[in-house]
């Protein structure tokens, strides 16, 4: 059985994997869904220090201190920034890169580099509490927004979402151990609407065979559970032989 390591997106927390994670369990993989510093249940924990070193740092203590190795490493959204930099610095204990509807940053991005048109906007929404620059708050990105419909998951959805540190999507990503990384294998899952301006990041992976879309919203793990689960069990086949 796999080692999976799901990495949530912005204004989210580790509870956006529950369904995936409970499928996963049941199927006997061993499975971590953290929430990152001043995320989901960790938002009391927020300080003005917080920033995309601080979640990739996040990831990598969870993977020393379990001694984690061949890990399925998983990243939603910016997630995905979050991921690469994990993977640049443990890259031994890696065995694959899922992009779930995620960014896929080149050295020296930052979010905003790397998808201006939708980070950009979230700057006329920020709030300075505590110390803390604080962008997209629950009234202002609503459930709807990240393409959840089913009123259970809304109600579920709209509870848990939070604001996000600024400096999270400002801070750029420097790789040091990038070769290593990028020699680790990838896979791409999702939304068919955002598969427009990423056939170049994918050529490698398409020519694999491990590009799948799926026609639903961003939040994909909850609004399609069971179809995303059967993408991350090919990866985990592909890691068995």
């Amino acid at each position: 059985m796999a080692c999976f390591v799901l990495v949530h997106g912005g204004h989210h927390g580790g509870w956006c994997y529950l369904k995936v994670m409970r499928r996963l369990q049941a199927l006997g993989h061993v499975v971590y869904a953290p929430s990152l510093s001043g995320m989901g249940e960790r938002a009391h924990l927020m300080h003005p220090g917080i920033n995309l070193d601080t979640h990739i740092t996040d990831i990598v203590r969870l993977i020393e201190v379990d001694d984690l190795r061949d890990v399925i490493l998983v990243g939603h959204s910016y997630g995905g920034m979050v991921i690469t930099g994990v993977a640049d610095r443990v890259a031994e204990r890696i065995g694959h890169r899922v992009y779930l509807d995620a960014a896929y940053p080149a050295n020296g991005q930052s979010l905003l580099d790397h998808a201006p048109q939708q980070i950009a906007p979230l700057q006329a929404t920020m709030r300075v509490i505590d110390g803390v620059e604080l962008v997209g708050f629950p009234e202002q990105m609503p459930p709807q927004m990240f393409g959840i419909t089913d009123p259970a998951d809304v109600a579920f959805t709209a509870a848990r979402l939070g604001p996000q540190p600024w400096a999270t999507y400002t801070q750029q990503l420097v790789l040091t151990n990038e070769a290593a990384m990028r020699a680790i294998p990838e896979s791409h899952i999702l939304c068919t609407a955002t598969m427009p301006g990423r056939d170049m990041a994918l050529l490698a992976s398409r020519a694999a065979g491990r590009v799948w879309d799926i026609d639903t919203g961003h939040d994909l793990m909850i609004t399609e559970p069971d179809w995303v689960v059967a993408r991350l069990c090919n990866v985990a086949a592909s890691l068995a032989t």
